[in-house]
């Protein structure tokens, strides 16, 4: 086993069994994603995708708490003030990641256990697998910052079901648990008391095809039984979802909205209207 880390450790980058394992970790400030972290995975994933020896990609955060809450606004913030070129740096050479992840030739697995917002939905949704637990927490909160959803979110949000994704984009509404799986943002749901057990299956392959990763999973997959009779928080809301966020400018969606009038409606008000607040 190889391993590399930066003086912090904030980010590990170990070769274990047949896999490359990426472990974003700053579990006290929710395994948000660095500059300086970004820094070292991209590279790291280009190596490992080269190496004929290396037949998968796994990614997840450490602690029980996040996977990843998302980019460190904070260090963006305080470069920005001092070198606007810092901060805008930070969003290229994250977005670059983001694409390398897309566009990666080995099997990409994200552990997405815990809170998974922005950032971490950018190093983990664009990968070929992604496995939600009963305590994950999905959302892209990026409008309540003035700012759009970003790493991608404008590729896959609109992608999922009906308008289900210019609701979550608008909202930053917070999907949990297996419901993260029934959206299609993740491939698979784990019990989260399997996570570790299914991490050292993965390993323990032997040149493993993306058939046989996909096989396993699926094993993993079909075994949970937590929340498998609870139905979809948003069902009964999906005909409101798909008529009020189907028109072609935010303006319109709030005219439906207002139009609307049910209680759901005047509630996704009230966020909308928070979140472009100064």
């Amino acid at each position: 086993m190889s391993r590399h880390t930066d003086a912090a450790g904030d980010v590990l980058l170990e070769k274990k069994g047949c896999a490359g394992v990426i472990t974003l970790n700053r579990p006290k400030f929710l395994n948000a994603v660095t500059f300086n972290m970004i820094r070292q995975i991209y590279p790291q994933l280009k190596k490992w995708e080269q190496d004929p020896e290396t037949f998968l990609i796994i990614i997840k955060g450490a602690g029980e708490k996040a996977f990843c809450a998302g980019g460190d606004i904070r260090e963006v913030s305080e470069a920005g003030k001092t070198n606007q070129k810092t901060s805008q740096d930070f969003f290229r050479e994250e977005y670059t990641l983001n694409n390398a992840i897309d566009s990666c030739k080995k099997p990409y697995i994200a552990l997405i256990h815990g809170i998974t917002m922005g950032g971490g939905v950018g190093l983990s949704v664009h990968g070929q697998f992604r496995v939600a637990t009963e305590k994950s927490v999905f959302a892209m909160p990026e409008t309540a910052i003035g700012l759009f959803p970003d790493v991608g979110g404008g590729y896959f949000l609109p992608r999922l079901q009906g308008k289900l994704g210019y609701f979550l984009a608008l909202t930053g509404f917070r999907l949990k648990g297996r419901d993260v799986y029934r959206t299609g943002i993740a491939t698979h749901f784990v019990d989260s008391e399997k996570l570790s057990m299914l991490e050292e299956d993965l390993l323990a392959l032997k040149s493993p095809s993306k058939e046989n990763i996909a096989a396993l999973l699926e094993t993993y997959h079909t075994e949970s039984k937590i929340d498998q009779d609870k139905p979809f928080v948003l069902e009964d809301h999906m005909d409101k979802i798909n008529s009020c966020f189907s028109a072609n400018t935010v303006e319109q969606i709030i005219e439906n909205l207002r139009q609307d009038g049910s209680s759901f409606a005047l509630e996704q008000l009230k966020v909308i209207f928070g979140s472009f607040l100064p």
